[in-house]
């Protein structure tokens, strides 16, 4: 519950996992910031690496960048939370930071101003790699700072598709089309992880509206 920060139930909630694309979660915490602190404008664009661009080696979900194009920043914005692109990830953090280690560190000094202990990033996209983790406590902790401190720019978690270079795409998050209180927040899947969830929900009872967050890993 986000309001009360209370748990409702939990089960092997601070052990750490491969938590796949909910790695997304903290990189687009991130841009957030850095939009909201006049760093980067979403009209911006920025420029597709190499790097970026040899995602498409990697297996993972993409938006199709290349390093031919010049992506406003609210693009890949939606190509990062709605498509879930690692292509994506790696602009913007490059956008942000200067380069994927700069941004990758920024990650863990935020964890850790949050307490978070069972959280530790070595990417910004969440392919499987030793050492990077989350818990689930700790993933509910970042989805509910997005929700919070980001209230203009939750709204892209709800987007149910998204086409850029004429490649539409459908947001993974099927709740979204089955449950109309449903209105964020992110998938995961690689072979490490597992299938993983963050959503959330706001339904109105007769003391108000009431939010919660459920994280499976």
């Amino acid at each position: 519950d986000l309001a009360s920060n209370q748990v409702l139930a939990e089960r092997d909630a601070d052990a750490p996992a491969d938590p796949a694309s909910l790695t997304k979660l903290m990189t687009a915490y991130l841009v957030f910031n850095a939009i909201r602190d006049k760093k980067l404008t979403l009209e911006q664009t920025l420029p597709v690496s190499v790097r970026a661009w040899s995602q498409r080696k990697g297996g993972g979900s993409l938006m199709f960048i290349d390093p031919k194009m010049t992506p406003k920043v609210d693009e890949l914005l939606k190509g990062l939370i709605v498509q879930s692109g690692n292509d994506a990830a790696i602009a913007l953090a490059e956008g942000v930071a200067g380069s994927v280690e700069a941004f990758v560190e920024m990650m863990n000094r935020q964890a850790q101003a949050w307490g978070l202990k069972n959280t530790q990033f070595k990417n910004v996209e969440g392919l499987s790699e030793a050492g990077h983790q989350m818990s689930a406590r700790d993933t509910a902790t970042i989805a509910s700072k997005i929700i919070l401190e980001h209230p203009t720019f939750y709204p892209y978690y709800s987007v149910r598709q998204y086409a850029f270079n004429n490649i539409k795409q459908d947001n993974r998050n099927m709740l979204l089309g089955r449950d109309p209180a449903v209105d964020g927040m992110k998938t995961g899947y690689t072979d490490a992880a597992g299938y993983c969830l963050v959503a959330s929900a706001q339904r109105d009872f007769p003391n108000g509206k009431r939010r919660l967050i459920s994280v499976v890993m």
